[in-house]
């Protein structure tokens, strides 16, 4: 027994160096770990207020950011694998075969992000825009963030939609905010029996005193359709981008309210019913 006990203390002894050092090296490298989160941290911000103050695109400087971080994560867990033995080689193996089992096992998650990379290079969108999918879920919203993989946006009732970059990729887009100016088209019925110059001339009257329409650019009034029930009047005009709806439904209604008061009719659709009572002798 004492002399299993001497052998087992000796051992120790002379693997206590090498215990010594291994400790050593956890040690450094958990500082190293946490030195390199900071530091990273720091750099992506200084990279984001650079970008920021080179006025580049808010979405390319949230993807850079994000690619930039990953990298730089990548880089950290390589030297603290290095300080443990592993050589570059072995590193580059395993990089090389995790790639491809990744390659094959994340093929959507690759397509969203070459349909991010082709977002930013070709800006169908960029943040701030308020965008509609004309896909198959049928999204819209204002883009708040542009992500390597996921693209954000911020419905009008506060809610986030987080679509993939590749799905918008491959989808029809309308930027509906792209534009200063959009085309204000508001169509109205208004009975058979009703005077269509009258209506006219209150339509367009109702145009020259609204402040927000660009009253240099062409506008129209004009009668659209000869329906079954109604005569569809309509106007087309220019406004600012961000007063669309407000110019819409403050229009919608002034003419409203200012048929009722000259007598213009705006029919709905009626059913009408005729029973006939056959009385047989």
């Amino acid at each position: 027994m004492d002399r299993l006990m001497r052998r087992g203390g000796s051992y120790l002894q002379e693997q206590m160096p090498a215990l010594v050092g291994f400790c050593m090296k956890v040690l450094i490298s958990i500082v190293v770990f946490y030195l390199g989160l900071r530091l990273i941290r720091w750099l992506v911000r200084i990279m984001r207020r650079s970008m920021e103050q080179m006025k580049v695109d808010q979405g390319v400087v949230q993807f850079a950011c994000s690619l930039a971080k990953i990298l730089a994560y990548l880089l950290l867990a390589f030297s603290i694998a290095t300080r443990f033995g592993v050589t570059e080689a072995s590193v580059a193996a395993l990089i090389g075969s995790t790639g491809i089992t990744l390659a094959m096992g994340l093929q959507g998650g690759l397509a969203n992000l070459a349909g991010g990379i082709m977002i930013l290079l070709f800006k169908p969108f960029q943040v701030g825009d308020y965008i509609v999918q004309n896909g198959l879920t049928g999204c819209e919203g204002t883009v708040s963030r542009i992500d390597m993989c996921y693209t954000r946006l911020t419905t009008i009732d506060n809610k986030t939609i987080v679509i993939p970059n590749g799905t918008l990729s491959n989808s029809s887009i309308t930027n509906v905010t792209e534009k200063e100016e959009r085309q204000l088209d508001v169509k109205v019925g208004i009975s058979y029996q009703s005077d269509i110059r009258q209506a006219k001339g209150i339509l367009e009257r109702l145009l020259e005193e609204e402040p927000d329409i660009y009253h240099e650019r062409e506008t129209a009034v004009f009668v659209d359709e000869l329906a079954k029930s109604a005569v569809v009047l309509g106007f087309r005009a220019w406004v600012p981008t961000d007063r669309y709806w407000k110019v819409k439904w403050g229009l919608n209604e002034k003419i409203k309210l200012s048929f009722d008061r000259e007598g213009i009719e705006i029919p709905y659709e009626q059913l009408e019913v005729h029973l006939s009572k056959n009385i047989d002798g």
